[in-house]
């Protein structure tokens, strides 16, 4: 079916039935609803190729990722997907897997397609090197920092997410708190600390066990670091752990040592990834990263750029504490505290 079969049958002319179907305002309630009408009726769909001709847009997005298959990148793929489908649009997603050969490849690529913009997609939170001035239309990066200050990049706020989990601790009497996480070269891993120490030093305590426990982020190092605190320190009553993984091996430990889990040591842990924080022996209050959000947020400042904007710096998408058995029962009214994020 063409535009002329929608017009003819809602009796108007090819014109009035562009306008109607693309909402231009010029056009009564009554004939807009006469030609929406008419163009279900037929099973119209618009040309959207030509519609990118003669709008200049495509409403396809272009997302660059360099690792696919990173925990992370799935979720905030789905927001971005989510967030995109809500305004009709489209994403053609681009897995340069840390190749910048392949990266340039795809940028060409994505730009002969006639993107309308580009979301950049890290792998850790870090920074990252700025390709904004390869790419013509406008660019926002996600779960990576770009190192362009006139780039806007949109971050999980880690310093917020540890500040939620010692603020709980805190709250819970607890007095003895130490920290396994993961290599101190991740950013996260030091902006976690960083944000546990602030907490700590307002609530007048110390850091229990020596300082902070850089290791893997994996469960034998949660489960080697704290038979290490156990030994260096036996009063400790509360572990906050750089990922769920560590904090199930620090779980069992626990329970192997004969410490109960929350009564003599509480547990949180950071990312509330369900296959261990739902599913350890005892489930874990953990910190919420909230990554679908993370990359509906990146589209909503995309748009923005499309719209004329010009967003730069870096936004810092507030995290949530999932509280479960591992730091107590869990209330019955709640089960999640936010925490606003800044830029």
């Amino acid at each position: 079916m063409t535009l002329s079969d929608v017009a003819g049958r809602a009796g108007v002319s090819v014109a009035t039935a562009s306008k109607a179907l693309n909402q231009r305002g010029e056009v009564a309630p009554a004939t807009r609803e006469r030609v929406l009408r008419a163009a279900a009726e037929l099973a119209f769909q618009p040309n959207v190729l030509a519609r990118g001709l003669i709008s200049g847009r495509t409403r396809t997005i272009g997302l660059l990722t360099d690792e696919l298959g990173g925990r992370f990148s799935i979720p905030i793929l789905l927001g971005v997907e989510n967030a995109l489908g809500n305004e009709q649009m489209s994403v053609l997603l681009c897995d340069a897997r840390g190749d910048a050969i392949r990266r340039q490849h795809y940028i060409r690529t994505l730009l002969a397609r006639q993107v309308d913009g580009f979301i950049i997609l890290g792998d850790s939170n870090d920074f990252r090197p700025s390709i904004t001035r390869d790419i013509p239309v406008p660019v926002v990066y996600v779960y990576g920092e770009s190192t362009d200050s006139d780039d806007l990049s949109v971050l999980a706020d880690d310093e917020g997410g540890a500040r939620l989990a010692a603020e709980h601790l805190v709250s819970l009497n607890r007095r003895r708190i130490a920290h396994i996480t993961g290599p101190e070269s991740y950013r996260a891993a030091r902006d976690r600390v960083t944000g546990l120490r602030r907490v700590l030093d307002e609530s007048g305590l110390e850091l229990a066990g020596g300082g902070p426990r850089y290791g893997e982020w994996s469960q034998r190092w949660g489960r080697q670091a704290t038979r290490m605190l156990l030994a260096a320190d036996p009063a400790i009553d509360a572990i906050f752990c750089g990922n769920d993984q560590i904090a199930t091996g620090v779980a069992e430990t626990l329970l192997d040592h004969g410490r109960r889990i929350p009564d003599d040591v509480a547990i949180v842990g950071y990312d509330n990834w369900e296959d261990f924080a739902a599913d350890c022996r005892i489930p874990l209050t953990t910190v919420d990263l909230n990554l679908q959000q993370l990359g509906a947020t990146a589209v909503a400042h995309l748009f923005a750029a499309l719209g004329g904007e010009r967003p730069a710096g870096v936004l810092r998408q507030p995290c949530r504490l999932v509280i479960r058995e591992s730091t107590g029962p869990v209330p019955a009214h709640a089960t999640s505290i936010g925490r606003d994020g800044g830029d």
